[in-house]
Formats: C-alpha cells, sequence, structure tokens
C-alpha cells in the first residue's frame, strides 16, 4: 500500500504549495508528487516576454508582467482540472495578487488604477465559485532567519544581491496574506521541523496531515 492509499487520499486532489523565497517549494512539490503519485506543476520562465524588461523598469512593466502571469497561471489551473486533478502545484495564483501586486502598488512602482484593474480582473476570473480552487493549499512557513540561511546557502546570484530588507518585507507580507487566507483549505508547516533534503521518509508526516484535512472538507473525494 503507498501512502496516497493508506492515508485514504484521493487520487484527483488539486494541492498547490505557497511561501516566500527559500522556503524549499519545490524540495516539497517533487516530494508529495513521488509520495502521492501525482504530476507536478511548475512556474515557466523561460518563455516570459515582460521578465527581463520588468527587472529593467518595474514601473513601466510591473503590470503587464502581474497580467502576465495572472494568464498563465489561470490556464494552468484550468489544465491541471481538465486534466482531472492529481496535481502538486508549486506556487499558487493567489500569491500574486495578494502580495506582489500589492508590494508594486505599494511602493509606486505600479500606478493605484492598474493596480485597480488587476485586481478587478483577478476578482472576475478567480475569486468566484465557478474558479477550480485547489483542494488544498500548504503553506511554508519559518523564520526570517532560517529562510536567509536557505537562500545564502542555495547561492543564487540574484537572491544575494538583492538587500536584506526585501527579504524582510516579503516575509512579513506573506505571513499577513496567509493569516487572511480563505479561498481553500490551507495546512501550515514549519519549514525547521522537516529536512526532506536530508530526510526524504519525513514525508510521511506531511502526507498523513494532508489526508487529515482532506477528510474533513466538503470536497474531498472517495476516489483512491
Amino acid at each position: 500500500m503507498n501512502l496516497r492509499e493508506k492515508y485514504g487520499i484521493p487520487n484527483n486532489a488539486v494541492i498547490t504549495i505557497a511561501g516566500s523565497v527559500g522556503v524549499g517549494k519545490s524540495t516539497m512539490t517533487k516530494a508529495l508528487a513521488k509520495a502521492l503519485h501525482y504530476r507536478t506543476s511548475f512556474e515557466n520562465v523561460d518563455h516570459n516576454p515582460y521578465l527581463d524588461r520588468f527587472y529593467d523598469d518595474f514601473e513601466k512593466w510591473s503590470f503587464h508582467l502581474q497580467i502576465y502571469f495572472l494568464a498563465e497561471r489561470f490556464k494552468e489551473q484550468k489544465r491541471i482540472f481538465e486534466y482531472g486533478g492529481g496535481f502538486i502545484q508549486d506556487r499558487s495564483i493567489y500569491e500574486d495578487t495578494g502580495i506582489f501586486a500589492r508590494m508594486h502598488k505599494d511602493k509606486g512602482t505600479m500606478t493605484a488604477e492598474d493596480f485597480d484593474t488587476y485586481t478587478q480582473l483577478f476578482d472576475a476570473m478567480v475569486m468566484t465559485p465557478y474558479f477550480p480552487h485547489p483542494d488544498l493549499l500548504i503553506y511554508l512557513g519559518g523564520s526570517l532567519d532560517t529562510i536567509l540561511s536557505r537562500i545564502q546557502e542555495r547561492g543564487r546570484a540574484m537572491e544575494q544581491q538583492t538587500p536584506i530588507a526585501y527579504w524582510e518585507e516579503l516575509h512579513t507580507r506573506y505571513e499577513k496574506w496567509i493569516n487572511d487566507f480563505h479561498a481553500c483549505p490551507v495546512l501550515r508547516l514549519d519549514i525547521e521541523e522537516y529536512d526532506l533534503k536530508n530526510d526524504p521518509n519525513g514525508v510521511e508526516i506531511v502526507v498523513e496531515r494532508i489526508g487529515h484535512i482532506l477528510k474533513q472538507t466538503s470536497r474531498y473525494k472517495k476516489n483512491y
């Protein structure tokens, strides 16, 4: 018996992973997909026509970039549900508006008018009963010190050059966002309580908690 069957998790659930940079979203996505025999859905940034232009001029391209992300994530969410579920998704559609677009508006790199337009479009597309929300959102959180340590450890050049003040603000915004999030059930995990890189078997504890939550929701489908 595999872990999905052991803990009564349906074969058609859709689980999305959310959290700040450096919390291990990709690692968790891969580990859960392997444990549950699910497919993965990762963000595709290779063909983004706005990303380079955005980094050259935040004010000019932030709105375009967020609209592009919204469209791509909406299409991916539709594809996942048309496929019939059974996916672990790295990064949610909700973080763009709740964190990044709002941060651009607050910092003046997106006009209030553009932010209002973007938010209205997001609400019309996503925050409706017709949008296929995930069965569960797993939020990976932890102390800022632990996150900074992980960012330093993986050594990505762009992240190393980013001021610590940015990571501090992002951490604060993520914590506020998840406290106000109600679009689907949430499982909060402290990244300091497990280490999937050095202990792959630790994923079973996460799977058990997923099964417990899904069995309590009306979205639960006994189809495994």
